[in-house]
């Protein structure tokens, strides 16, 4: 299993210190969860029904006409490598490393891009894979360059996907738009935005005939029955969407002035994280999970992501451990 924020537990088993008292800032999801409406209890006891309002509530969210939901983008990520013939799959790195990890694991040969490398090997690649805005650097790729490159690889019958786990909070840039387009594919998230990640949602946007093949290799009842109830409620709540996206942005706006305080200044990130390049990652990591505070860590190359801190309190909490490891460090 590859490595991922959120395992809490093994950090309360390696620093002995209580679940509790832990400040988890691993995940870049945010930290205010949309309140659960009420699951009638046909819900929990009834195998889940496709035609509920579901597919119709996420379709108007994300402005799209075709898309599947599935259990989480993660059963996706697994599955598309296995719906297409054995090719070269490009991959614009440092990347969610599922996506790699998949394709790779389904036999198709792996390359590794910088995007300042792609207009050059686009031509000899079957399908490139994106995250956009990027995990873990929070890096947008213009919405105008994604279109050009799946109008390239599409006249050849290869893929562009997109993996969108973060756009909500910056909808624009979105391509989701697009991808009734052949050979276009994104992924959505329902988690991240809506905080809400335990409930394993998430969907995909593409042309419907591929749908239906992913459809037909996932199976039925991916998507549980209260999850499904518990979306449509997230889906067509209005206002709470525009108080997340303001309340999402001031929180990163915050957090990116108090690393760039305390000498760490953001190489990248977006409304749902900030991310720091640093050789002392690994230091920095530790430092603050000695205090309670658990961060994302990632080895090539060396940094951290740090989530959103929900309130005053923990942001204060935060800025405290920042300035006692840059007097240590100083």
């Amino acid at each position: 299993m590859l490595e991922h924020g959120g395992r809490l537990l093994r950090a309360v088993r390696q620093y002995g210190i209580a679940r509790e008292d832990w400040l988890d800032l691993s995940s870049g999801i945010a930290p205010w969860p949309y309140p659960i409406p009420s699951i009638a209890p046909e819900a929990w006891a009834r195998l889940p029904e496709t035609d509920d309002g579901l597919e119709d509530a996420a379709r108007h969210y994300y402005g799209v006409r075709h898309l599947l939901p599935v259990a989480g983008s993660q059963a996706a990520i697994q599955a598309l490598p296995l719906l297409r013939p054995l090719g070269r799959v490009g991959v614009l790195a440092p990347c969610y490393a599922e996506h790699p990890h998949a394709w790779q694991r389904a036999g198709h040969q792996l390359i590794e891009l910088e995007e300042s490398q792609v207009e050059a090997q686009l031509d000899q690649l079957d399908v490139l894979v994106l995250v956009n805005p990027n995990n873990p650097t929070g890096r947008l790729v213009p919405r105008e360059r994604l279109l050009a490159w799946h109008a390239r690889l599409a006249e050849r019958g290869g893929w562009l996907l997109v993996d969108e786990a973060f756009m909500d909070n910056s909808p624009p840039h979105s391509v989701a738009d697009c991808a009734e387009r052949p050979g276009l594919i994104v992924l959505r998230s329902f988690g991240k935005f809506f905080g809400l990640a335990g409930v394993r949602l998430g969907c995909v946007v593409a042309e419907p005939s591929l749908l239906r093949r992913l459809d037909e290799w996932l199976g039925p009842w991916t998507v549980s029955g209260p999850t499904r109830v518990l979306a449509q409620a997230c889906f067509a709540d209005h206002a709470a969407h525009r108080a997340q996206l303001e309340r999402c942005a001031l929180a990163s706006q915050r957090l990116a002035a108090l690393l760039q305080g305390c000498g760490l200044a953001p190489s990248g990130g977006c409304d749902l994280f900030q991310y720091v390049r640093s050789t002392q990652a690994a230091q920095l990591h530790d430092f603050l999970a000695r205090r309670g505070i658990l961060v994302r860590l990632f080895e090539q190359p060396a940094a951290v992501r740090l989530g959103l801190p929900a309130t005053a309190a923990d942001e204060q909490r935060l800025a405290q451990a920042l300035t006692d490891y840059q007097k240590e460090t100083a």
